[in-house]
């Protein structure tokens, strides 16, 4: 593994220690008695409001993104799935909204191979999209696992996709091609004789997967079993 995703996934790692479990107060060798206030405070807030908490770290990422492709003056990046999945993650931990929760985090695993294929190999690794896709996820699987997964997830998962792939259209750059919202992916026009079909082979192929994905993580963490820590 790359020293930048060695670096994202051990400190998204200890900040979730850190915001949700009394074990944070040793994570950075906090002793004594600092750390044993630090630890009776901590264990006088509500696990829903560690879970709240826990929202500072995706909304950190898509910042970090944010400032990343404002600088080099492509901002409609950040409508792709896995850049604005990180605010709305972010928005459904910090309100408790488990619906919000669950569509943000079955996102981020698609997203992060989509990452590794078109982005990583093609133009290596930098530390704000490492944030993104890796700590996203990170945090995600987390979140599911405290929340769990229900049936319809993967159905909200659909309509959000196809809600920020029209705004993707409207109001991003065609040369940018945001989530696929302006015309065939490269590489792939010999299949296609016209963007209706590739969108809906898209369409249909994305809700499958996120079927398929809502499927599993609800095998692992159904909806109807809580996880205390």
């Amino acid at each position: 593994m790359p020293t930048s995703l060695r670096c994202v996934v051990s400190l998204v790692k200890k900040a979730i220690v850190f915001l949700t479990t009394k074990a944070g107060c040793y994570a950075y060798n906090a002793i004594s008695d600092q750390a044993k206030r630090i630890e009776t405070l901590l264990e006088k807030i509500p696990q829903e409001t560690k879970l709240r908490l826990l929202g500072i770290l995706p909304l950190i990422f898509f910042s970090a993104q944010a400032t990343h492709y404002l600088q080099i003056h492509q901002l409609g990046h950040m409508l792709w799935m896995c850049n604005i999945g990180n605010l709305l993650l972010a928005i459904g931990l910090f309100s408790n909204s488990k619906p919000l929760i669950r569509v943000a985090s079955i996102w981020m695993i698609p997203g992060l191979f989509i990452w590794l294929l078109y982005v990583v190999l093609a133009w290596g690794i930098f530390f704000s999209s490492t944030l993104a896709h890796v700590g996203g996820l990170v945090v995600g699987i987390y979140a599911v696992r405290r929340v769990g997964m229900d049936r319809l997830s993967w159905v909200y998962a659909s309509i959000w996709f196809l809600l920020i792939q029209l705004t993707s259209r409207l109001f991003t750059p065609a040369d940018l091609n945001v989530n696929l919202a302006h015309h065939i992916q490269p590489g792939w026009e010999q299949r296609f004789d016209a963007y209706w079909q590739f969108w809906l082979t898209l369409v249909s192929l994305t809700a499958f997967v996120l079927w398929l994905l809502a499927v599993i993580l609800r095998r692992i963490w159904p909806a109807d079993v809580q996880v205390i820590d």
